[in-house]
């Protein structure tokens, strides 16, 4: 068992350095065919989420993932995968240099096929958010009236991804949305089995 957590835990960090490297062959081959992936901007499979998020780094818009430790649950096959992580972004706001921090729980559900660990699918669980300015004493203006469409959970990280062009759900999994997450947990330690 503690050979499949390893690599477990190396298949999840594989796929955010991918994500966060650029290094898109290394990241399309931690998803199997069938994977799907439900996130702030992006809903489809696997290797639509890779191929987004080149596109996504080519226009620029890139990001950091902060990861702490991940937290496997493994029963046979199948694994649930807890990675806590804060998206990290610098972008542009009106001229002015911006940083954003969102704080999100990865989730991934792994299944072994043919021998080899991979990932099925892949859903946040989002917390909070904050956005400042990214030099001390500039204002940013960004006030509560500017975010009255979007959720507590995720309300700057959505702000930004809409002003450059991304469609953002309202169905995501966040801690504002308590019984929605509860739900999701249970389905995942039901299709865990354990």
């Amino acid at each position: 068992m503690t050979s499949d957590v390893t690599e477990i835990t190396q298949l999840v960090l594989r796929e955010r350095q991918g994500r966060d490297r650029g290094w898109w062959a290394q990241m399309r081959s931690c998803f199997s065919e069938d994977a799907t992936v439900r996130l702030s901007w992006f809903r489809g499979s696997g290797a639509g989420f890779v191929a987004e998020s080149e596109k996504m780094a080519a226009r620029g818009d890139t990001a950091v993932h902060r990861l702490s430790p991940p937290v496997v649950h493994h029963h046979g096959d199948r694994a649930l995968v807890e990675l806590p992580a804060v998206i990290e972004m610098r972008t542009v706001l009106d001229g002015i240099e911006a940083d954003l921090a969102s704080a999100a729980r990865l989730n991934y559900r792994v299944e072994r096929r043919d021998g080899r660990w991979l990932v099925v699918s892949f859903d946040p669980v989002y917390e909070r958010d904050s956005l400042a300015a990214a030099h001390p004493g500039v204002r940013l203006d960004v006030g509560p009236a500017d975010l009255t469409a979007y959720r507590p959970s995720c309300r700057f990280l959505s702000y930004v991804l809409s002003r450059r062009g991304y469609p953002i759900g309202d169905d995501l999994y966040g801690d504002d949305r308590p019984d929605q997450s509860t739900a999701f947990y249970d389905a995942a330690r039901a299709w865990l089995g354990a």
